[in-house]
């Protein structure tokens, strides 16, 4: 009898499938971001106490890891720490439903310390998107309009329109987001 099963691409496949990076992944289960890195291209057959640290990061049980599907019933509620930071450089942005394989929205928790921005230059988004400011300030810029929105207000952006995301206050900026679009 032989158990021909691919550790590496199984476990690629459920991080993927919840939208994790190796790096988040590799945070969570307290190991280093090769670790995740060798495992998934099959370079290291991990010990089996290896292996549940690393699912315990997802978190994942051994047995739904080995059998070929996980369970049906969806996520519906989620702990801040489960959500993963999708964001860049000093931007945060932690995504809700990250593990709905069929969302077709995104809605984001993002925090902006204090001087930090999306960048010199604009960024224009697939879809539409809008925000509320939850505390602190954001320097708003869409299509060269400026504007500094404060606790409560807030802003949409359509698709094509050229946007940029500044913090101009000494404190910490939270916005709720929602976007139409499931590529985060």
């Amino acid at each position: 009898m032989s158990f021909d099963f691919d550790v590496g691409a199984r476990l690629k496949e459920v991080r993927s499938k919840r939208g994790l990076s190796q790096r988040e992944l590799a945070k969570r289960a307290g190991v280093t971001n090769s670790t995740i890195s060798l495992i998934e291209q099959n370079r290291v057959s991990p010990s089996v106490s290896s292996l549940k640290k690393v699912l315990d990061g997802l978190p994942m049980s051994m047995e739904v890891f080995f059998t070929s599907d996980e369970p049906q019933q969806q996520q519906v509620f989620y702990k801040a720490g489960d959500l993963p930071n999708m964001g860049q450089g000093c931007i945060i942005k932690r995504l809700v439903g990250f593990n709905h394989e069929q969302r077709s929205m995104s809605l984001l928790h993002e925090t902006y310390p204090p001087a930090c921005d999306t960048g010199p230059s604009v960024q224009v988004s697939e879809g539409e998107q809008a925000g509320i400011i939850i505390t602190g300030e954001l320097e708003v810029t869409v299509d060269g309009r400026v504007q500094v929105l404060t606790e409560g207000d807030a802003y949409y952006v359509t698709a094509a329109q050229p946007f940029r995301f500044r913090n101009v206050s000494n404190r910490t900026c939270i916005v709720v987001t929602s976007h139409n679009s499931a590529r985060f």
